[in-house]
């Protein structure tokens, strides 16, 4: 089954793009992102009580949402390496790229995880759901008073911290995008926008029933 993923997703590479799931999976997590940052400085201003509560379970099952995206999508990145495109093969640019691309990693397990510690650090408060389905909470119930405010205040600091390197990071990575777009003319930008025929080699496009020629296998980052 896996080979079968992979010569499926190298008709995408093979063309310097990124396969329709890699696609699906970097823009749903960049607007659960835009979504969750927004979404996060709307609760900061919301007075204590109910609807404080209510906005705070939006936030989190979001959060477990990007949790389960996040590790979906490193799973499918181990089975289908990205394609090899121009912004690969700029050095140490390339390796500042990795560098973020790793950091935006962090970010994904780091925060649903760290909201995930705060909740359950909580005390014995409403429970957790993702899509209606109850959520188990991370074992500090049983633990001292102490140790669940301890929990609480580290998680708390964690999570703003990441919080402060997304709304770095997001910029940066935007606007390399667009510099690689706009001013170097390189292909990495249009590598991850969903594909149409339009955008196709015109030798790639099966004419007449008769199918183009067989990619070959590329690997980079996902």
């Amino acid at each position: 089954m896996i080979r079968a993923i992979r010569e499926w997703a190298a008709r995408h590479t093979a063309e310097r793009r990124y396969s329709p799931v890699g696609v699906a999976f970097h823009w749903t997590m960049a607007l659960l992102i835009t979504f969750q940052l927004g979404w996060g400085w709307y609760m900061s201003r919301i007075p204590v009580g109910g609807d404080k509560l209510a906005a705070f379970r939006v936030h989190s099952e979001l959060g477990l949402a990007m949790l389960v995206l996040a590790a979906l999508r490193l799973l499918w990145r181990t089975i289908v390496p990205g394609p090899v495109n121009d912004a690969d093969k700029l050095g140490w640019q390339t390796q500042l790229a990795y560098l973020t691309h790793g950091l935006f990693y962090v970010c994904f397990f780091g925060l649903p995880l760290t909201g995930w510690a705060m909740w359950s650090a909580l005390g014995d408060g409403p429970p957790l759901e993702l899509l209606g389905v109850p959520w188990p909470q991370m074992p500090f119930l049983d633990v001292p008073i102490a140790v669940q405010w301890a929990v609480l205040d580290w998680a708390e600091g964690i999570h703003a911290l990441l919080v402060l390197l997304l709304l770095l990071m997001v910029p940066i990575h935007a606007g390399a995008a667009l510099k690689h777009h706009f001013w170097d003319k390189h292909d990495t930008l249009i590598g991850m926008l969903p594909e149409l025929d339009a955008d196709r080699p015109d030798d790639a496009i099966p004419r007449h029933g008769l199918p183009g020629p067989e990619p070959a296998p590329a690997k980079g980052r996902g």
